[in-house]
């Protein structure tokens, strides 16, 4: 049984700023946890932090070495919690200054500095320590709301089962990113944060969907059970792409298909493709002759000339290449000819994709940023294209451009005063294919990255590798939503960029997988271990704006009629 709401746990006897406070505990150790939230009130002063190590002591190490079984059960009692006893490390995170005591002068005074703006009473950096005995407890409800005071709830504290609340405004303002090993939830939590990023309207969602995961319905394999869609969950509000004309994602019509017209392509876009493609050294040298000679038409002059062509001299008999050959064009533009022969011969695994025409039915670009900014949500979906050269070749041209029009719309609203852009987070799988230390400096996911919200466009990145994500991305990243993991370098570059690092450590290896996530970073106040929000009938009737879920809930697929997985999943 769990110690009474503010009761105190124990009480300082030692610590520091850096090493953080030593607590002694006055009620067993199995009442409190790793990770647990705690607050220690001293004088006008709250501190609020976690629990990150728990440790048995002794007064006496005779006690210790030896079982006390012998002993009379009273003498026991008598050694538990004095000579023998359990302290834990509590990391301070935040600090708040409650103000001087009430009726006094110095509390009219602050309560003045309160009104003006002067002073801040938090919650803020702790920059003191509280007095030897200060006692600690374990955080209320109230304390909670206090510093996760958003609107949408991303789960509950692990010991009481206190909400903790998101504020989406402020998560959007800067890049964020969902992480943990394969088998965690990522998915499930990109659902959800995805979900309420849509309910509530903070802003426009892209979301490449390289596993074709979140627009339609799915099957949760661990449970057997049906797993909603955004597309059934908002209806029209979340419009579904695919790529080339009658394509399907998981055997459902999609709201609109896209193409790639050849003049989108710029041969920065084949760069990056070169581990992908298996391009030499010498591409990136035919690949800026091609650009000198067609400027923005390259690729398409380019695959139209024929490899191997060759015309003869009836007098000699020798063979020369063909005027339309590409050893022709090599030749007249000090390019390799075998260089530019093997080029060709990959651009083609591009050119031949049933997605990429000469001339698109409309644009691709115009399309997506239409539907973006007339308050619907885009999920692409990849169809049966999910190898990693057509998701790093669309999602970083569609991105490209679409930043492109955000800058273009920023420059407006900030020079012109017109206005002002929606703000647009950008999702992607797999983000270390995107975004590792030899392409980040190239692709628009990274420039985006830096930017900060310059012009109104952010990334949520997933992935179960953040140690390939490169550190000035993953530094940059405010709130980041972790669960379970099990590398030392991905526990590494989480952290990244965050102060306590050496404390969270041992936490973030210690997650109960598909149920505890540690939430962290710039979007949030201080960092806490919560047990993740379900995805759920709960959840989806919360996203339709109802009190409670349908008849079908809680069923397995298995044993639901057809017309009930129908009304059920979709309304």
């Amino acid at each position: 049984m769990n110690q009474s709401i503010g009761e105190p746990i124990g009480y300082i006897i030692s610590g520091g700023l850096r090493e953080g406070f030593r607590v002694r505990l006055t009620v067993r150790a199995d009442r409190v946890q790793e990770g647990s939230f705690v607050v220690c009130d001293n004088g006008r002063f709250r501190y609020y932090g976690l629990v990150t190590d728990l440790q048995l002591g002794s007064t006496d190490p005779r006690f210790a070495d030896e079982k006390s079984d012998r002993l009379q059960p009273a003498i026991q009692q008598k050694l538990l919690g004095k000579t023998l006893y359990t302290t834990l490390e509590m990391y301070p995170t935040l600090l708040m200054d409650r103000g001087p005591e009430l009726g006094t002068p110095e509390r009219g005074a602050w309560e003045q500095r309160m009104e003006r703006g002067e002073e801040s009473p938090g919650p803020k950096p702790v920059k003191t320590v509280p007095a030897h005995h200060a006692e600690v407890r374990q955080a209320d409800e109230a304390d909670v709301a206090e510093i996760f005071g958003g609107t949408f709830i991303v789960g509950h504290t692990i010991e009481q089962g206190y909400p903790v609340r998101l504020d989406l405004e402020r998560f959007i303002k800067r890049s964020s990113g969902i992480f943990g090993a394969t088998g965690t939830g990522k998915s499930f939590l990109t659902r959800m944060m995805l979900a309420g990023l849509m309910k509530e309207d903070v802003a426009a969602a892209l979301v490449f969907d390289m596993h074709n995961e979140y627009a339609f319905d799915d099957l949760d394999t661990d449970k057997g059970t049906a797993v909603r869609g955004l597309k059934p969950l908002f209806g029209q509000k979340v419009q579904v792409a695919a790529l080339g004309k009658g394509a399907m994602v998981r055997g459902n019509t999609p709201d609109f298909t896209l193409e790639i017209g050849l003049s989108d392509f710029r041969t920065s876009d084949i760069t990056l493709l070169a581990e992908a493609l298996n391009l030499t050294d010498t591409a990136a040298v035919t690949l800026n002759a091609l650009e000198r000679a067609f400027g923005r038409e390259w690729f398409a002059q380019f695959m139209k000339l024929e490899p191997g062509a060759v015309e003869s001299d009836p007098e000699s008999g020798r063979t020369f290449p063909a005027p339309n050959s590409v050893a022709a064009w090599a030749r007249s533009n000090n390019v390799h000819e075998k260089a530019a022969e093997a080029l060709h011969r990959k651009l083609k695994l591009i050119h031949d994709k049933p997605y990429v025409v000469a001339t698109p039915a409309g644009d691709p670009v115009r399309v997506i940023v239409d539907k973006l900014e007339n308050g619907r949500h885009v999920i692409l979906g990849f169809g049966e294209y999910e190898s990693d050269l057509d998701y790093l070749l669309v999602s970083n041209i569609l991105t490209r451009r679409i930043r492109q029009h955000w800058v273009h719309k920023t420059e407006r609203f900030k020079t012109f005063g017109e206005a002002k852009p929606k703000p647009l987070l950008i999702a992607i799988e797999e983000a270390h294919k995107l975004l590792n230390p030899q392409l980040a400096g190239q692709t628009a996911f990274g420039i985006i990255a830096r930017e900060l919200r310059k012009y109104f466009v952010t990334l949520l990145v997933v992935d179960q590798r953040p140690s390939g994500i490169d550190d000035e991305i993953m530094s940059q990243l405010g709130t980041r939503i972790t669960g379970w993991l099990g590398d030392e370098d991905d526990i590494r570059a989480v952290l990244t960029g965050l102060a306590g690092r050496d404390q969270l450590r041992g936490m973030l290896a210690r997650l109960q997988e598909k149920e505890e996530v540690l939430l962290l970073g710039w979007g949030v106040k201080m960092p806490i271990p919560i047990r993740s929000r379900r995805y759920d009938e709960k959840f989806y009737a919360e996203m339709k704006g109802r009190k409670g879920g349908k008849s079908g809930q809680g069923k397995a697929v298995s044993e639901m009629s057809l017309d009930e997985l129908n009304d059920d999943l979709f309304g």
